[in-house]
């Protein structure tokens, strides 16, 4: 199938797929002509890089994780677990950070709204 196609079918833009195999974790059979031609398989990868990008992980992170999905074994599953446990501990401190951030908001918030509260109460009736 042709680019365009793919693109339809894993519910993704022709240009996120160039992205894609600008990073190298998509790879296409080229025509004589330069066209892209993909099989079945890439609409499922489609979808699996999907889910990676939608649970916060960046093409560098996706490309250290496929050797677990392109060549099966112990070593690539438990290198592919330690990464993801490292992304998870990154966000786990960013939202730790927003939760800070959010407190501090907050904080102001509440400054604000006894501010405006003295100002009513000295407002003459």
């Amino acid at each position: 199938m042709r680019i365009g196609e793919l693109a339809a079918r894993a519910g993704v833009s022709v240009r996120s797929l160039r992205y894609y195999e600008e990073q190298g974790l998509l790879t296409s059979t080229r025509s004589a002509s330069g066209q892209r031609h993909y099989t079945e398989a890439h609409v499922e990868r489609v979808t699996f890089l999907q889910r990676m990008y939608a649970a916060g992980l960046s093409s560098r992170t996706i490309a250290e994780l496929l050797p677990c999905v392109d060549s099966p074994s112990e070593a690539t599953s438990d290198a592919a677990l330690d990464r993801m446990a490292e992304e998870r501990e990154r966000l786990s401190e960013h939202i730790e950070d927003l939760i800070r951030t959010r407190e501090a908001l907050d904080r102001l918030m509440a400054t604000n709204r006894a501010h405006r509260a003295s100002l009513r109460s000295t407002v003459p009736g």
